[in-house]
């Protein structure tokens, strides 16, 4: 599995394009050195920063010291990153025969996740943007989440009663059935997940699809729900590779996998104690894309010499 994740640059310049300075005594005007490539760009909690971007793909072993950066890319517009990510996939793919798939937070959107499972066959492991509302509470410490849910369709199952309708829906990416309680409240009650499995057609692109698992009460048979975008969806304007996950969270897969956005999030943190202050060595994305590949060299070349030590045979006493 391949983890990414963006990273903002801070600019040796803290002005901005436009910004002037007046000199008080004489009434001259100065227009101070700015980053040209730079721009606003937005991070994972939803603020603004400015500063050039870049994405940074990783793998690793399950032993320490084994992360390997295997590229880098410049995003070059503001709300480009998921589009630079996955055409860095797309160019990775046929270089790296054993990925099964790439972790990633939520930059990455339906058309995405559609384009990683059918063009590439890849698992996509994220969670589902918040649904609408969702903001933070009080002093900002504590964030209300509030999943997105959604139908996604009705199926017909057997049961020893006849055949049953089975309203599907997905929460936070999750598949399962809508409830109601005592109380008259309408309660959402997961399907666990038996299988995820793939098919390849005539043209080399994938069809994905899972199963689940029905309770007791409608025949404990195993139902199948495609996950993979198609005309139908089209029609009715649901998005399902957005809504619907592989692998969602609240599953046990799921929770072993993500654990790998925690060495993405590292990376970003070694490489800012290798800035000088936190900022940028050179002026101009293709310099620090230079200082960027230079920087995943030198983690690379210290994770093979790990490697090959661990390998060696042992000195003699």
């Amino acid at each position: 599995m391949l983890y990414a994740d963006g990273k903002v640059i801070t600019p040796l310049f803290r002005a901005q394009p436009g910004d002037k300075r007046v000199d008080k005594r004489t009434g001259e005007i100065h227009f101070p050195r700015v980053e040209r490539d730079a721009g606003l760009h937005v991070e994972g909690t939803g603020e603004m920063v400015w500063g050039t971007k870049f994405v940074l793909i990783a793998a690793r072993h399950p032993h320490p010291h084994s992360r390997f950066i295997v590229d880098v890319a410049h995003v070059p517009t503001s709300g480009g990153e998921a589009a630079t990510a996955v055409g860095r996939f797309v160019g990775l793919a046929p270089l790296l025969p054993g990925a099964q798939g790439v972790v990633y937070d939520t930059a990455l959107c339906g058309v995405h996740h559609q384009r990683l499972m059918r063009d590439l066959g890849w698992l996509s492991v994220n969670r589902v943007s918040a649904a609408a509302g969702s903001r933070q509470q009080g002093n900002g410490k504590n964030r209300k989440r509030i999943e997105k849910i959604t139908w996604v369709e009705t199926k017909t199952v057997s049961t020893t009663d006849g055949d049953v309708q089975v309203r599907l829906i997905a929460q936070g990416g999750r598949i399962g059935l809508g409830e109601i309680t005592e109380a008259g409240e309408s309660v959402f009650v997961p399907l666990e997940r038996v299988r995820t499995h793939r098919n390849e057609d005539q043209r080399g692109t994938f069809r994905w699809y899972n199963d689940y698992r029905l309770p007791e009460r409608l025949g404990a048979g195993i139902v199948t729900v495609r996950l993979h975008s198609n005309d139908e969806d089209k029609q009715r304007k649901f998005n399902r590779a957005e809504n619907v996950r592989q692998i969602p969270p609240g599953d046990p897969d799921f929770e072993t996998l993500y654990k790998r956005r925690n060495d993405a999030e590292s990376i970003n943190r070694h490489l800012d104690d290798t800035l000088w202050l936190r900022r940028a060595h050179s002026v101009g994305c293709r310099r620090q894309l230079l200082n960027l590949i230079t920087y995943a060299l030198g983690v690379n070349a210290m994770s093979m010499h790990v490697h090959r030590q661990g390998l060696a045979p042992p000195l003699a006493a």
